[in-house]
């Protein structure tokens, strides 16, 4: 064993040990601590959509790689545009399942008019998606993002009370909406308070390894 402190003797050697090692666990602790709120929101997340009472979980596409929209991008040709590979595939499928484990009864799944965000929302299996413009990406078109979050906001405010929706939407929006940034396949869960959007929770999946 190599000893750190080789010119300390007797008690002194013992303190600075003891030191070390106080100064190593306060160093952990605030990942152990972020760990432990990370699991606390996802709890709360999946409880509020189990309650059957209104909770909204607004997702990111899933996995699609690459950033923003190919050159020569077409609303209606999934060929120009960034789609799902196996992975992402396989989170779509992997979160739905998750819902259907808990019981959560989907009553409306909105999507935006994106291929990978369509994509997402078929994979999931949790109801017969409806495509929603104010759910498009405004990556591309910075000058709509507050017009089209304000429109999103009232959208969502207009849901019938007590629905459980899934939106499944592009990080632009859900930054513009929660002021998250969600990760692919991440779910914001929140409920409409006035005019905000009160987040509860998040819930993050990965991407299964591989794919299927």
């Amino acid at each position: 064993m190599i000893d750190l402190f080789p010119f300390a003797t007797g008690h002194a050697k013992g303190r600075l040990r003891r030191l070390v090692l106080a100064l190593l666990a306060l160093l952990a602790m605030p990942g152990l601590a972020a760990g432990a709120a990370r699991a606390s929101g996802e709890a709360e997340a999946w409880a509020a959509l189990s309650s059957n009472r209104g909770a909204i979980a607004v997702m990111r596409h899933a996995l699609a790689p690459g950033t923003g929209d190919p050159a020569g991008f077409r609303l209606g040709d999934c060929s120009t545009q960034r789609n799902l590979d196996e992975r992402g595939r396989a989170q779509a499928r992997a979160i739905g399942a998750a819902f259907r484990e808990r019981g959560i009864a989907v009553d409306q799944v909105l999507t935006s008019q994106w291929c990978r965000a369509r994509q997402t929302a078929a994979l999931l299996g949790l109801g017969e998606p409806q495509e929603l413009p104010d759910l498009n990406s405004f990556f591309a078109d910075r000058r709509q993002a507050e017009s089209q979050t304000q429109r999103l906001a009232a959208a969502i405010r207009a849901l019938p009370q007590g629905t459980v929706a899934v939106l499944v939407t592009h990080q632009v929006n859900i930054t513009a909406l929660t002021g998250v940034y969600p990760s692919s396949g991440e779910i914001i869960v929140g409920r409409p308070e006035g005019e905000m959007f009160t987040v509860i929770g998040r819930i993050s999946l990965p991407a299964p390894r591989g794919g299927s």
